[in-house]
């Protein structure tokens, strides 16, 4: 784990996590559960932008959760607050339907950030058709793209169509985005997707897989291979609608290596789980980002699933809590980092007085203090209760060699 500082605001709680002197992400939760929801909005932004300014870094990833119904006012007191910031650009950032666990309102930001002036490079905004939909920056010759947002509703506007075409787009905007820069999706080591029906809508999988095949991630029937093989980004797959009403919005992060190669990327394909591609999926369960002094370890959505990829514990919130955790502290510590270095989480709970067991769990492993904003969810199966995903991020120093 990196610097850690804890900033307490009288309805929020702000952690910054600082790794390597120059990369920093900032995790926001609301804890006044009778608070004004845009007015928590304003002073958490007002609060980031003091944070950022005094460590001279950039935005770039900011991802927003809460209710559908207010996201105009949250988005419109967002960018009033970041107007000031960073030369009046009009930043790019995801909202998702995060409703939190007392109902309607805000349940928090996720936000990462860089200080391209100890990196030797700038940062730049990523645009499609004059609009910002990402960041991208250096580092050691290393490029890292990061896309917001993306979604495939047609160029009429038209968000009633067949959502399967919609999602093969999706990935088809990905692709041609990337290309457009010198990458392509093989570059890709992250995906968020947010799906607006995924209980009733799980042949996503289908879309994906066609696609990743056409981009050649995944193998054909011509040319077989294990499950264990085939790298995959790691990724989230969880219900959250969007303002846009698309079947499916994603984030997705992508890295362009230098003529140095002084970066290592892994998938991890499974240890406590198996590949998720034996069951359809195509994901890895985490991507491990080592560069010269930082590693970081994308941890995909995970839930209470066994080897064979049956869920586990059904109606019980607490062993569902407990089993993620532990797969989740399996793929960490083979890392070589532990759970404490959890930088960002995003807690997923299908009912919301669970929320008191998820608290209780935490504290027994000791991690009531992870960065984290919970959000009331449906998971990619009816009978599954729980899912996480997190980020990990240390410096190499402090990496246990395994």
């Amino acid at each position: 784990m990196g610097k850690r500082v804890i900033h307490r605001g009288d309805s929020y709680v702000i952690t910054e996590t600082m790794i390597g002197g120059h990369q920093a992400y900032l995790t926001a939760s609301v804890t006044d559960t009778q608070a004004d929801p845009v007015e928590v909005c304003r002073k958490i932004y007002q609060q980031v932008v003091e944070i950022l300014a005094h460590d001279n870094m950039k935005i770039v990833h900011d991802r927003l959760f809460g209710s559908i119904k207010i996201q105009n006012e949250i988005v419109t007191t967002r960018n009033a607050v970041l107007s000031n910031f960073q030369s009046h650009q009009k930043l790019p950032f995801t909202y998702i339907q995060g409703n939190p666990y007392w109902g309607d309102g805000f349940a928090g930001i996720q936000l990462r950030a860089i200080d391209p002036s100890k990196i030797g490079d700038d940062v730049w905004t990523i645009h499609h058709k004059d609009v910002p939909i990402g960041r991208g920056w250096q580092k050691n010759g290393t490029t890292y793209l990061m896309l917001q947002n993306i979604h495939g509703i047609s160029a009429d506007g038209d968000n009633s169509e067949d959502r399967s075409e919609q999602a093969k787009r999706m990935f088809e905007l990905t692709e041609a985005l990337l290309m457009e820069r010198g990458a392509s999706y093989s570059n890709v080591v992250r995906t968020w997707i947010y799906l607006k029906d995924i209980l009733d809508w799980y042949e996503f999988n289908v879309a994906r897989n066609e696609k990743y095949r056409q981009f050649q991630l995944i193998p054909t029937a011509e040319k077989p291979a294990e499950a264990e093989n085939i790298y995959l980004p790691a990724s989230t797959g969880i219900m959250g609608e969007n303002p846009l009403g698309a079947a499916a919005v994603m984030d997705v992060l992508a890295i362009i290596p230098g003529s140095s190669n002084n970066i290592m990327i892994k998938h991890e394909t499974g240890l406590r789980q198996n590949s998720p591609f034996r069951y359809g999926s195509a994901f890895s369960r985490a991507t491990q980002i080592r560069e010269n002094d930082i590693t970081h370890i994308m941890l995909s959505g995970t839930a209470a699933i066994d080897e064979a990829g049956k869920s586990l514990y059904p109606g019980n919130a607490g062993k569902q809590i407990h089993k993620t955790l532990e797969v989740v502290a399996a793929l960490v510590e083979k890392g070589g980092a532990a759970m404490t270095d959890i930088c960002e989480a995003t807690v997923f709970l299908k009912r919301p007085g669970d929320v008191t067991v998820f608290y209780k769990v935490m504290e027994e492993w000791g991690l009531e203090n992870i960065p984290s904003v919970i959000v009331i969810a449906d998971i990619c199966r009816k009978e599954l209760l729980f899912e996480l995903d997190a980020v990990v991020a240390l410096s190499n120093k402090n990496l246990v060699k395994k």
